[in-house]
Formats: structure tokens, C-alpha cells, sequence
């Protein structure tokens, strides 16, 4: 009775497999193409022309802001005012992001004695007469596009960051010249 049983398993598998093998040849012709703009698309390489379409005119990538100041440093300053309130919790994001980002070069006062500045271009200190009577859109500008041998750091530190540094720009100043109500405690 065995035998039989073995038999008909035997017999379906092959039945089975014959079935699956028969589905999987190759189909030049296939009855219907549900997409034929896509089954028929050329193909393109990563270096030939056409193969990388330019945006369309006024688009933007997903959470980009544009920045409507060129490089030049000549008065993006009164144009860019600080939108970002000065509290406790600023300053210390901005301390943070500066001992991050800005001390290798401009040193923990500000004075531009950061380890880094040893082996290149001494960078200007921040507590000198020109850079504390930039308004902050200068300062936000220098840290957003750059300047002489600093890189932008837009990629790096996010907008309301790079105020808050700012922020915290100040307070050294402030620390460095206090005026007579700084030294009051007012």
C-alpha cells in the first residue's frame, strides 16, 4: 500500500515541477505591458547627455532655505537681523556649537589663538574693533558663506544655530570691554 502512496507523491512533484520549469523561460513577446513607456525606456548612462535633467525653473530641494546674499561681505549685516530672542538656553547652545565648530581656530576668549591657528593663517580675533561693530547679519554671513580661508559652515550648523553662536559671539565681546552696567551687575 506504501508503493502506491509514494507513487502519486512522486508523480505530483514531477507534475509540479514541470509546471514551474515551463513558466520560466524567457518571454520575448509577453501577451500584455502594463507600463511600455517603462518596460521600453531607454537607457541612459550616468555621464551621457541628457542623463541628469536640470530642476524645474523656482524649485527648491525639501528643507532648504535659499540665501539671498553673495559672498561679498560689503553690508549683509543691516539686511539680516538676529531673529533669535538671546536667553540662557541660546547662549549655551551657542557656547556649545562654538567650542564645537569655532574654538580650533578662534580660541576659547575669541582672541584667534585656537590650535589650529599655529599651523595656518592666524584668523581674526572676534574681540577686535571691526568685528564688534558688525551687526550680527555679518557675523551670521561670514559662518554662512565663508570668508578668506574659512569654509562655510551651512552645511554644518543649522541657521538658528549660527545665530545662537552669534549670541554667544557677543557675550565674549561683552566679557572682554564690559561696559559700566556689566561691571554694576545691572
Amino acid at each position: 500500500m506504501k508503493p502506491i502512496y509514494f507513487k502519486v507523491w512522486v508523480a505530483a512533484f514531477a507534475l509540479g515541477t514541470a509546471l514551474v520549469l515551463t513558466g520560466c523561460g524567457k518571454h520575448e513577446k509577453p501577451n500584455f505591458i502594463y507600463a511600455p513607456e517603462m518596460h521600453y525606456s531607454p537607457a541612459f548612462k550616468a555621464q551621457e547627455v541628457g542623463a541628469n535633467r536640470m530642476p524645474v525653473k523656482g524649485t527648491i530641494p525639501r528643507d532648504y532655505q535659499p540665501y539671498a546674499f553673495t559672498k561679498a561681505i560689503d553690508g549683509p549685516g543691516k539686511d539680516l537681523p538676529n531673529p533669535v530672542r538671546r536667553t540662557a538656553e541660546v547662549l549655551a547652545r551657542g557656547k556649545a556649537l562654538y567650542d564645537t565648530y569655532c574654538i580650533v581656530c578662534h580660541g576659547a576668549q575669541g582672541k584667534g589663538d585656537g590650535l589650529v591657528a599655529a599651523k595656518m593663517q592666524m584668523p581674526p580675533s572676534l574681540l577686535s574693533e571691526k568685528i564688534t561693530t558688525w551687526p550680527d547679519g555679518n557675523i551670521y554671513h561670514v559662518m554662512t558663506m565663508g570668508q578668506n580661508v574659512m569654509p562655510s559652515y551651512a552645511a554644518q550648523v543649522q541657521p538658528q544655530d549660527r545665530w545662537a553662536i552669534v549670541h554667544y559671539i557677543r557675550a565674549l565681546q561683552r566679557a572682554n570691554k564690559p561696559t559700566p552696567q556689566d561691571l554694576a551687575g545691572n
